[in-house]
């Protein structure tokens, strides 16, 4: 039952996400929430596992909290990581034409 009210939380971000976000070619609408989601899941389970309450204040706190801060990391690396690939693309497309 817990579980879904953080895909609730989800549901949450993803209509906050696009507004909050800066908009980018690198990516989709849902990533930033999918990333979210399952940095929040993930997050669940080893708090689960470590003995927090669901009763507890804490774990609603931390996954809570993580959630947008983890969508918003893993954009933000996922866009670096695209534009350096893409640069790296385009300089060995570069070389190439400079070779012929």
């Amino acid at each position: 039952m817990e579980i879904l009210i953080i895909i609730a939380y989800a549901a949450i971000l993803a209509m906050v996400g696009p507004f909050v976000l800066a908009k980018s070619d690198h990516y989709g609408k849902l990533v930033p929430v999918s990333i979210a989601l399952s940095a929040g899941s993930a997050l669940w389970l080893i708090l689960t596992w470590a003995g927090f309450s669901y009763s507890s204040a804490w774990i609603w706190f931390i996954v809570m909290l993580t959630m947008p801060a983890a969508g918003w990391f893993g954009t933000n690396f996922l866009v670096a990581k695209r534009a350096s690939e893409e640069s790296r693309e385009l300089a060995s497309i570069r070389l190439r034409g400079k070779a012929q």
